[in-house]
């Protein structure tokens, strides 16, 4: 078995981040579009105070609208998944460093996941 080497890893993770970036790019891009197709006449009611619908705070309610072609929904999933995307990023280094036999940063790694996930 070939071991991998801190290039090999380094080129991984920057593809991930990459097209992690781009995947959630264009998602946003196609919400956006979606979304002005379908409401870009509307006027904005600033006088009446409505609070963030249930579709854009819970996932499968958020799936549900974004399989009925709504564009906010889908704006919203390509905003989590650029958040998803650094965080990837520490999972992947975290095997990485398992794979390295490198426990220290192995640890470290882990205890910066730990703290942003609990911040999620």
């Amino acid at each position: 078995m070939k071991k991998i080497q801190d290039q090999d890893l380094e080129r991984v993770i920057g593809q991930l981040l990459r097209y992690g970036v781009l995947l959630s790019s264009l998602v946003v891009m196609a919400g956006g579009i979606v979304y002005l197709i379908r409401h870009g006449g509307q006027l904005p009611q600033f006088g009446t105070f409505r609070g963030e619908p249930e579709k854009m705070k819970n996932p499968f309610p958020m799936w549900k609208a974004i399989l009925n072609g709504e564009g906010r929904p889908l704006i919203q999933f390509g905003l989590l998944l650029l958040i998803a995307t650094p965080i990837a990023r520490i999972v992947f280094s975290i095997f990485g460093y398992l794979s390295e036999k490198d426990y220290l940063y192995m640890l470290i790694t882990g205890i910066v996941l730990a703290v942003i996930l609990w911040n999620l």
